[in-house]
């Protein structure tokens, strides 16, 4: 399939995206673009969480990890259940009942305004390095595919993704994300069929080289009991994935702002429910998927890997038009379930948080920090270029953990204890923690021969945690 035939299946998406906008777009204030003025429908919400879940990152980079890792991110998929039970009981709770618009509400109202820039600003960084992330392993395999053949280089092919995003939601916010992103989980899941569907047959191929069925290969192990030193043990994902979940989705302002457009409460919490069931089953299919391309790549005789497998396979080696086509409309629609909804958080936690209520209020100001926001994604996405590996799902939970780890203290904090914090040396600990976290992790490498991994997230949570401990005293009970 030729450039200029991708290039039009792009620009046909977006205009359906840009429809889309336009048609559910029924007020412009703000309170309609953080919040959908909160009735937005629990089902439509559930299904398009799921889109914006898995993003690029699971589309290219899970297929591409099944030959290193085999099924192991089973039992981090595992742990998610436990998180998302976690977010729906516990936080779900604190958030409608405080009625917040952007959740770091919560810790200035729990320990002062120190600790609700803190716990914004580390969202921010968060946020703003894993959508750049997810969205520069779509734009890097646009630019292979696509643009490189025509003529463009990768900021401008960067630049044009992230001026139309910014087109088709600085009118509408989640108002209009609610149903472009349901409509890219549809494009999503009919990729991952079709492309599964495609590739299958090598899977019976390999099986015969082999002589075994795929439950007995290798590369479909799901769980690891025997080495506590390597990454895919059971117990250092599991409890990983627990913690990620929390953090990424429970403590983060961009999955939680859809789940705050809910009609309710019991309506959020069956939204978080059935996304959580939706999502493990979906990921477990991207492992399959992943397995067969790994064995057609093998049938071909081709030297693919990592996250080069999925792209490299299915647009200049397999031949068939139905799984470029598959490839295709599953990229363009990561490309954009990624990029709308961070635009929208990132906009409501600034405006909110450190701008304040009444800058919060202004339509102008919200659509002048929106536009900010969209450049400087540019900005990042070009220089990352630069420096990522190969294996981006990997780099996004390491980055994952240093970013959300001093969040998940805070809100853990506030939480379970009653102790009050003196709440100006919040910043101070919470940037400590990530670079103790850092420097143990580089002496266990080195001395031990140990990487922290994926714990890296609880080790810099625990470090926040016993930083925030000693700022911390207990309130006085006062005398009836």
């Amino acid at each position: 399939m030729g450039p200029w035939v991708i290039l039009g299946i792009i620009v046909g998406y977006l205009a359906l995206l840009v429809l889309i906008s336009r048609k559910t777009v029924r007020h412009k204030d703000n309170n309609a673009f953080f919040l959908a003025s909160r009735n937005a429908p629990w089902m439509a919400v559930a299904f398009g969480m799921i889109g914006a879940s898995l993003s690029g990152v699971t589309f290219i980079s899970l297929p591409g990890w099944v030959e290193k890792s085999g099924f192991s991110y089973v039992q981090m998929v595992l742990g998610y259940f436990v998180g998302y039970a976690v977010v729906a009981g516990v936080l779900l709770p604190v958030y409608y009942n405080m009625g917040l618009i952007s959740i770091y509400g919560y810790l200035g109202k729990r320990f002062g305004p120190f600790a609700r820039y803190t716990g914004s600003s580390f969202f921010l960084l968060s946020r703003l390095v894993g959508s750049c992330l997810r969205l520069y392993l779509v734009a890097a395999v646009l630019q292979n595919i696509v643009f490189d053949a025509l003529g463009i280089p990768f900021w401008l092919t960067t630049t044009l993704t992230l001026a139309l995003t910014w087109i088709y939601t600085q009118q509408g916010g989640i108002q209009t994300i609610v149903w472009t992103d349901a409509l890219q989980t549809v494009f999503l899941l009919l990729a991952l069929g079709l492309s599964l569907y495609q590739v299958w047959p090598a899977v019976e191929w390999e099986m015969a080289k082999t002589g075994s069925s795929w439950l007995d290969h290798p590369m479909s192990r799901i769980f690891f009991f025997d080495d506590p030193k390597s990454g895919q043990f059971f117990w250092r994902q599991f409890f990983s994935g627990a913690l990620i979940t929390i953090s990424m989705t429970g403590l983060d302002q961009d999955m939680m702002q859809k789940n705050l457009s809910c009609r309710n409460l019991g309506d959020a919490q069956k939204n978080m429910f059935w996304f959580s069931l939706s999502l493990i089953a979906v990921n477990a299919v991207f492992l399959l998927l992943g397995f067969a391309l790994t064995a057609q790549a093998g049938r071909l005789g081709l030297d693919l890997h990592g996250d080069a497998l999925y792209p490299e396979l299915a647009l200049r080696h397999s031949g068939s038009i139905v799984l470029a086509l598959a490839f295709t409309l599953g990229l363009v629609a990561t490309a954009y379930s990624s990029a709308d909804s961070a635009l929208t958080a990132l906009t409501a936690s600034f405006c909110h948080d450190l701008l304040g209520a009444k800058a919060a209020s202004s339509v102008s100001i919200r659509k002048k920090v929106h536009l900010g926001f969209s450049v400087l994604f540019v900005l990042v996405i070009v220089a990352l270029d630069r420096v990522v590996d190969q294996h981006v799902i990997e780099t996004l939970f390491k980055a994952a953990g240093y970013t959300y780890g001093p969040l998940l203290a805070l809100f853990a904090f506030g939480l379970i204890s009653k102790r009050t914090l003196y709440d100006r040396g919040v910043p101070w600990v919470c940037l400590a923690a990530p670079i103790l976290t850092w420097m143990l992790d580089t002496y266990v490498q080195r001395v031990h021969g140990f990487s922290l991994g994926f714990e890296v997230l609880a080790v810099n949570a625990l470090l926040s945690a016993f930083g925030l401990f000693l700022l911390s005293r207990r309130v006085p009970v006062l005398p009836r």
